[in-house]
């Protein structure tokens, strides 16, 4: 009965017509009576603000963006670059590659944001290193866009080697990690950072000072 009719528990009035000649006993208990009254409301307001507000707050539904955007990551590479399976299904591994002379004495190198490629095989072309570091390079960019530069060596003493510029450390990082010892055109590639002459000359004038 009490919620089928809230409005009169907050409207109802209560009054009490005391005299002189009640006795004590009897006022101390209409004061009590006062007060359980004051609770009953202020149960029925706090309940009420609860309903107003739902429950919403505090049990909020479970978000799921964090975890779809590190898969996009991971997974959403543009279709027209290779995906991250295939770089590692068709990559040796450091087992194999110490059978490889080409790997013997490998070094990484300095990191930078160029990467140097060698042991390309012969019909290698600009776009088949385009379509596996392509993935490293957002192109939505322009400023990562103009910074992806790849220089394939055809001729001469260099043939078979390529420079990449990558927009920044951390891609040509990545993409020594994962593309060093794939297999292309039945070959595989060595990658390593490229070499800058700037910090060789540096250490050489340091060697002079002392």
């Amino acid at each position: 009965d009490v919620f089928e009719q809230p409005q009169h528990v907050g409207h109802k009035k209560i009054e009490f017509h005391i005299t002189t000649d009640i006795p004590a006993v009897l006022q101390m208990n209409s004061e009590k009576e006062e007060e359980k009254n004051g609770e009953r409301f202020y149960l029925y307001a706090a309940t009420e603000e609860i309903n107003n507000t739902g429950f919403g707050r505090i049990f909020p539904a479970p978000s799921s963006n964090d975890k779809m955007e590190t898969e996009e990551e991971e997974d959403e590479i543009p279709s027209e670059f290779i995906s991250r399976r295939d770089l590692e299904k068709n990559r040796l591994s450091k087992e194999e590659m110490e059978k490889f002379s080409v790997f013997k004495n490998y070094e990484p190198g300095d990191p930078n944001c160029r990467i140097y490629v060698k042991n390309l095989a012969k019909q290698v072309q600009e776009k088949d290193l385009k379509f596996i570091f392509g993935r490293y390079v957002d192109f939505q960019s322009e400023v990562e866009r103009n910074m992806f530069d790849i220089r394939l060596m055809k001729e001469g003493r260099m043939k078979g080697q390529a420079f990449i510029g990558l927009p920044n450390e951390k891609a040509a990082a990545k993409a020594l990690k994962e593309a060093n010892g794939y297999v292309l055109f039945e070959k595989p590639m060595v990658v390593q950072f490229a070499r800058s002459a700037r910090p060789k000359q540096d250490a050489n004038e340091g060697k002079r000072k002392k």
